[in-house]
């Protein structure tokens, strides 16, 4: 019996040592999720405060500076037959510096032939819609700016648009 009696007491050590190593894991995974947690907190409520001094020592930026350019008022392109459709736009060149304004208001003739020469190729079809009026300003955008190369202008912006 004696033979059974040590049986059975191995039995238990066995038993007990996977409870053991479970508990163990158990404490490891425990520890390393709250290393996690806590690193995560230090990162979202510390490590921000030195990006914010660094961006107070930064200069505010500049804001845009606005070039008007005169009404225009074009006929659209219709089909024979068809009443004449009307364009009136009322637009604003959007560049990065104040500078450039005075550079630009010289040659904004040219600027307003070029938007004139192009806006009576169009028909009241092209300006259907944001993305119609999106690719417009794009155009005009492009088109202006190879007008003023050396300047550059940032956007086109319209004050009003009509279609009549």
């Amino acid at each position: 019996m004696a033979e059974n009696e040590g049986g059975a007491g191995d039995g238990e050590e066995q038993a007990g040592a996977p409870k053991g190593k479970l508990k163990l894991i158990i404490m490891i995974v425990g520890a390393l999720a709250l290393l996690g947690v806590g690193g995560a907190a230090y990162f979202f409520f510390f490590s921000h405060k030195n990006d914010e001094h660094h961006a107070e020592a930064a200069p505010p930026p500049k804001p845009p500076a606005f070039v008007e350019v005169p009404d225009l008022l074009v006929n659209l392109v219709g089909n024979p037959g068809d009443r004449v459709q009307y364009l009136k736009v009322k637009i604003v060149l959007e560049v990065k510096e104040e500078k450039q304004v005075e550079t630009i208001k010289p040659t904004l003739p040219r600027v307003t032939d070029i938007f004139q020469t192009y806006l009576r190729e169009l028909r009241p079809s092209d300006l259907n819609g944001s993305a119609g009026l999106f690719r417009l300003k794009e155009e005009l955008t492009k088109r202006v700016n190879v007008a003023l190369a050396p300047n550059q202008v940032s956007a086109v912006l319209f004050k009003e648009i009509v279609v009549q």
